[in-house]
């Protein structure tokens, strides 16, 4: 019955968060594996960045966070690279 719930409960979270291949900015389409220097040029300077590290603090990448069209739109760069794309809805 617990495991029931739980999944209930994941399926809900889901639905509001959703990991994209790419992300359209206008005419303009950015993807996974373009530089974090491509995405400066599309949507500008990032409202939030987050370093992302190890447990032991080594530096993996970082989070940029952007508010796109009331969306908050997450990109996690790492090695100067776009990895993730995420989209939350509000």
């Amino acid at each position: 019955m617990k495991a029931r719930w739980i999944l209930l409960l994941g399926l809900l979270v889901s639905t509001f968060a959703m990991a994209f291949d790419t992300y359209r900015f206008g005419s303009r389409l950015l993807r996974i594996g373009d530089s974090a220097v491509v995405l400066i040029q599309l949507a500008g300077e990032p409202v939030y960045k987050e370093p992302i590290e190890t447990g032991r603090s080594g530096f993996i990448g970082e989070r940029w966070q952007y508010r796109l069209d009331g969306k908050t739109i997450t990109f996690t760069i790492v090695a100067g690279k776009v990895a993730r794309i995420e989209e939350l809805r509000d």
